[in-house]
């Protein structure tokens, strides 16, 4: 876990009234089965879609009933907040010390959740006898303290996350220059075939904060060295978001589309430290169905059970008050898991522009493919008729598609032709917002007057990029 200060513009999130629904490109949203009753704890429900919600354990707190009573009831997923980081397991070099680990561990698996293992390989939380060494004697140290923690929890914890935070925050997309770098750029993937090779039973991941946003360097330089593990056989298993969202880091809808660019890579997705400022029910809502949304993502961990365990308490940021009360993002995650996103896609009808009070509109009911968009007094008529489709496109006419011409800024938005591509699929987000998929970009009108063009443009929570199906 980390501070997640990165610069950005002036992008808020905002709940908004009229939500379209969900429409997913590359997944189907994975839905309980409907006869499922809905299930009253998030565990519970999240088990339905295959999937865990869990939640950072500190042994210290296993004392506390209301603690206790509360991560029994709800999480069927633990991960040690603290106990299994090197400063804690390897105190002295060779001394292995699993004390507080096995506390937490003991009282997850008494309790009937899987384990999660917090971290192996990490430029923080070192002793200080690793941050003493350098070169080929911290290589080796890094190889022995992984071989000796999957040693001792072999065959028990479900996911690792073998390497934290390699990456430089900024827009370098630069490795982070720490010790554990100075050793050799292949440090990451030594500490995977090390991991592969100590416990070939457990889920390898690369966990990293400041990630989701699939427009940031930081992200996309996380997606090339995925992407070039995979191909070159490097035993990478899963990739872990922490999902700090906080005014300097705030979510993103195109957050989806990083999730499915992963795990287009043939890697599972988990969103791993789970904490959002204000715990706003929105932002929190659209997270849950974020990892809904795509097959391969694992499951859901907060970091911490009340405000008050939160390590950035004072921005209230979990789904339980300091006294363990359900707030209102609580109830929110709850629906979602229980499927109350996951309704077909609604009936073909006007798509109105929360701004302009105008509809998207074919220009003189054209037919014709590359005939730009624009906004029009609605009127009803079938160049105003769209239909969503499970495919998450937006058809006119029946067999012309929601179209985006380019992936940049000012990119024209059109009616083309059906044909599957990731330009024809969009994203219809609770807030109002329609964000291409293959751009991560949002459905733009330029202007609010009658003729007034539609374009793709970057997501900036304006009121000419929210649209309601009318």
């Amino acid at each position: 876990m980390r501070t997640n200060a990165m610069p950005r513009s002036g992008f808020r999130r905002r709940a908004l009234a009229g939500a379209l629904g969900v429409l997913t490109a590359a997944a189907a949203l994975v839905a309980p089965p409907p006869a499922a009753a809905a299930e009253s704890t998030l565990g519970a429900a999240a088990a339905q879609s295959g999937r865990y919600f869990g939640t950072a354990i500190a042994s210290g707190r296993l004392n506390d009933s209301v603690y206790t009573t509360i991560a029994n009831r709800e999480f069927n997923s633990v991960t040690a907040e603290n106990e299994m980081k090197i400063d804690a397991t390897e105190p002295q070099r060779g001394q292995f010390n699993f004390t507080a680990a096995d506390r937490v561990y003991n009282w997850a698996v008494q309790n009937g959740k899987e384990v999660r293992g917090h971290t192996l390989a990490w430029h923080s939380q070192q002793p200080d006898w690793m941050r003493n060494l350098s070169g080929g004697a911290l290589r080796q140290a890094m190889i022995d303290h992984i071989n000796g923690v999957m040693a001792h929890y072999r065959g028990k914890i479900v996911q690792w996350d073998v390497v934290n935070e390699a990456f430089e925050d900024g827009n370098s997309g630069a490795r982070r220059d720490s010790n554990l770098q100075r050793t050799g750029n292949d440090w990451i993937e030594v500490a995977f075939r090390t991991a592969r090779a100590a416990d070939p039973a457990a889920k390898l991941c690369y966990n990293d904060y400041n990630v989701e946003n699939w427009n940031w360097a930081k992200t996309q330089a996380m997606y090339a060295m995925v992407r070039d593990f995979k191909q070159r056989g490097v035993p990478i298993d899963c990739v872990g978001f922490q999902s700090h969202f906080n005014s300097g880091s705030p979510y993103n809808s195109n957050f989806r589309t990083t999730l499915q660019n992963f795990a287009a890579l043939g890697v599972d997705v988990a969103i791993t430290e789970l904490d959002i400022q204000g715990a706003s029910p929105t932002t929190y809502a659209n997270v849950t169905n974020d990892c809904l949304a795509v097959e391969r993502c694992l499951g859901i961990t907060v970091w911490g059970v009340r405000d008050s365990d939160s390590w950035r308490s004072e921005q209230t940021p979990l789904l339980f008050d300091g006294n363990g009360n359900k707030k209102a993002a609580y109830t929110s995650v709850l629906n979602a898991l229980n499927g109350g996103t996951s309704e077909p896609p609604p009936e073909g009808g006007t798509i109105q522009g929360a701004g302009s009070g105008r509809c998207l509109d074919v220009p003189n009911a054209s037919t014709s493919d590359g005939t730009q968009l624009q906004l029009w007094d609605c009127h009803g008529g079938t160049n105003q008729q769209w239909e969503p489709t499970d495919a998450g496109e937006l058809r006119v006419y029946g067999n012309k598609c929601l179209d985006a011409a380019g992936t940049g800024n000012g990119a024209s938005v059109q009616i083309y032709s059906c044909w599957g591509g990731d330009n024809q699929k969009w994203r219809v987000n609770s807030d109002g917002t329609i964000v291409g998929v293959q751009s991560g970009l949002c459905l733009d009108a330029a202007g609010s007057a009658n003729g007034s063009p539609i374009q793709l443009y970057s997501c900036w929570n304006g009121s000419n990029q929210r649209w309601t199906l009318t």
